[in-house]
């Protein structure tokens, strides 16, 4: 009897323990590290006061809101919020938590609409779920979409307003809990309305397949200034140390390459390929196969011109850099010596490494040109790294002027971390100067580059290079405006967040004037703006494996091929 009593009180016990949330202090000290870690080393924090009115150094009423939150989900959707509120493509907030719930299909913004754009149809087969790609969702669970997409914005952060939509929209129908912390609190099956391309209301009861393991709470941590801290500290802060020389992250890569069954995806992108049908007559030489190709290549003829086509999907190349330059320098021999102009394609282009876009820039722009500099908010590691860069280049024996140029950059830096909050004027991350000389055998013919709002960060850089220098023409949609390096932190200690911070804002050759923010050389939230805007994001376009849009280009890449080569 005592043994059963003891065991029903230890029992009872771990219940209680089980069930323990964070305690005030403990979550005061998460939001004053993430704080702090964002204070130390972002560096776009005067442009957000300067276009927002947001300081994420001004706590007080964070901390006020975190000591009402009821429960730990809430307490980690505040820290979620806070860094939304900074409107950065790259810097996101994710826990490592494995649950996720899909209803079978996907959904993205068409003509401002939410439209069906892929259907997994061994989950939802199509006689008992009969709407079809095209069709309109309407709401979920009671909730009109467009509720939906401002409840889901926070959790879809990409630097201007289309591309955040365009993700709140995707999430929808597919919920990851290491991004929405709430994701868990479903039931087993949506409530789903769905306007057929009839005008015809549908209403669906469709169940959510869920995966992987759904956390309520955080579980129970000794604070450092409680009884039980000598015997079980909370864990210290590991923060990993970030290269400067090597500052590119993917951003957004898992969502806009959503994993849906090949035979359903309609023109969704697998990344090599491109996400419209190519032209008839369109001769292929790279196919994009990712076991061995870096891009999709070929050419097709239109009103007497031979037109190549490269697609260049990541400037993280699967296959690495050596082999996709290697590639592209071959692709651009037989470009210079059969067509007479050539559309690039960077269309959900989600970014990498500077270097590679800097060489990839050499190999198209025929003369020398001004790279994207970076406004580096300087840190004692960025002095570490290029001090090393200077006394490499002299035990090198480099040329002086080389030495010199490094010598300069690193002064900047130095300077900038003497200073309070201190950022860099532009400097290069790669080279000794902004200024590069073209590759040998650079292509010289007419360029069009294809962009959108889906390409960010090292797609942000490569167009915005091309158009700073006059190279080429920007056809498409404005670019996501992710713009700088970051790096990637353990964030929290009690609520084991991560995250991403911009370091730097990318430095453009003038000031880009817009109506939406003051005029500034900054690639972060303005983005690249097309000099011909032609919206892919149209229903006859999913409906049509976006072959009203290549028409469209085709006649601008004719016009623009016509009138350079007069």
């Amino acid at each position: 009897m005592r043994f059963r009593t003891l065991l029903s009180t230890v029992l009872l016990g771990l219940s209680l323990c089980s069930a323990q949330q964070l305690n005030p202090d403990q979550k005061i000290a998460d939001l004053r590290q993430l704080s702090a870690l964002y204070a130390k080393q972002y560096g776009p924090y005067e442009w957000k006061i300067r276009t927002l009115g947001f300081d994420l150094l001004n706590l007080q009423p964070w901390i006020d809101r975190a000591l009402q939150t009821e429960d730990d989900i809430a307490f980690l959707d505040l820290l979620t919020e806070y860094v939304a509120s900074l409107n950065d493509a790259h810097d996101v907030l994710t826990f490592p938590f494995t649950f996720n719930a899909s209803l079978g299909f996907s959904t993205d913004l068409y003509d401002g609409r939410v439209l069906i754009d892929s259907i997994n149809r061994a989950t939802l087969p199509v006689s008992r779920y009969p709407f079809a790609i095209g069709d309109e969702l309407v709401s979920v669970d009671g909730v009109l979409v467009d509720d939906w997409i401002a409840r889901l914005s926070r959790y879809s952060i990409a630097a201007n307003p289309r591309s955040t939509a365009r993700s709140a929209a995707s999430r929808i129908t597919s919920r990851s809990q290491s991004r929405i912390p709430w994701a868990h609190r479903i039931g087993e099956t949506a409530e789903v309305v769905v306007r057929r391309a009839s005008g015809l209301l549908e209403s669906y009861t469709i169940p959510w397949t869920k995966t992987g393991e759904a956390i309520t709470e955080m579980g129970p941590v000794p604070s450092p200034t409680g009884r039980a801290s000598h015997a079980a500290r909370a864990g210290a802060e590991f923060l990993r140390m970030e290269d400067s020389l090597e500052p590119w992250q993917q951003p957004l890569a898992y969502l806009l390459n959503a994993s849906v069954p090949e035979d359903t995806r309609a023109v969704l992108s697998n990344g090599i390929r491109p996400i419209f049908a190519l032209p008839d007559g369109f001769q292929t030489r790279m196919a994009g196969n990712s076991n061995t190709d870096s891009f999709t290549t070929g050419s097709f003829t239109a009103a007497g011109y031979r037109i190549g086509f490269i697609r260049i999907p990541t400037m993280s190349p699967a296959l690495g850099t050596s082999t996709a330059l290697a590639q592209i320098d071959q692709e651009l021999a037989w470009m210079q010596s059969n067509t007479d102009g050539l559309i690039i394609d960077v269309m959900r282009n989600p970014g990498g490494s500077v270097l590679y876009v800097e060489q990839l820039c050499q190999r198209l722009i025929p003369y020398t040109f001004r790279s994207i500099g970076f406004e580096l908010r300087a840190t004692a590691s960025d002095v570490a790294s290029f001090g090393a860069t200077v006394r490499a280049a002299r035990t090198a024996g480099l040329p002086d002027y080389l030495i010199a140029g490094y010598e300069a950059r690193y002064n900047d830096v130095l300077a900038a971390y003497k200073e309070m909050r201190g950022r860099t004027g532009p400097i290069s991350l790669t080279q000794p100067g902004l200024w590069l000389d073209p590759a040998r055998g650079a292509y010289t013919k007419p360029i069009i580059v294809l962009i959108d709002e889906f390409a960010g960060s090292g797609g942000d850089a490569f167009p915005a290079t091309l158009q700073d220098n006059e190279r080429a023409l920007m056809v498409g949609y404005r670019t996501m405006g992710a713009g700088g390096n970051v790096v990637d932190w353990d964030a929290t200690s009690y609520s084991e967040a991560l995250t991403r911070v911009t370091r730097s804002l990318m430095n453009r050759k003038n000031d880009i004037v817009t109506a939406e923010y003051p005029a500034a050389p900054y690639v972060e939230n303005i983005g690249v703006r097309p000099e011909i805007e032609i919206d892919y994001m149209t229903r006859e376009n999913l409906l049509n494996s976006g072959r009203p849009f290549v028409t469209a280009v085709t006649a601008v890449a004719v016009d623009y091929i016509s009138r350079k080569s007069n």
